[in-house]
């Protein structure tokens, strides 16, 4: 068994899993109830589905231009995904679309009345 065969098995395996993560989370957008459940469902194992392909994908090409690419866009992915959550998950709280009994924890209800910028969504 050579280093180019146990690369490839490498690469099917974190291209199945990152695929099989990619469907639990769809799976999870659409049956989760509420809309935090939901954004988390797609943005946890979306982004380690995501993560695993590249990998799996640097293990097939093995070239280290194509590598150092595929780095860049995992690291993208990586800041960008929590940022733009966040934001989301803000926007839908101030437009009160977020089901406060399903809510554990509720930091942002007390400083919400205080703030002077704008709603957001109707």
């Amino acid at each position: 068994m050579n280093w180019t065969t146990v690369a490839d098995v490498i690469a099917a395996a974190c291209m199945l899993s990152g695929a099989t993560l990619a469907l639990i989370a769809a799976i999870g957008v659409l049956r989760l109830p509420d809309l935090l459940s939901r954004m988390h469902a797609a943005t946890k194992p979306q982004v380690l589905g995501l993560l695993l392909v590249l990998t799996g994908l640097g293990f097939r090409l093995r070239d280290p231009e194509a590598i150092g690419v595929l780095v860049l866009v995992g690291l993208f992915q990586l800041f960008t995904s929590p940022v733009a959550n966040h934001m989301v998950g803000r926007a839908s709280f101030r437009a009160g679309q977020v089901d406060h009994d399903r809510l554990i924890v509720d930091e942002l209800s007390d400083c919400l009345p205080q703030m002077e910028e704008p709603r957001g969504a109707p």
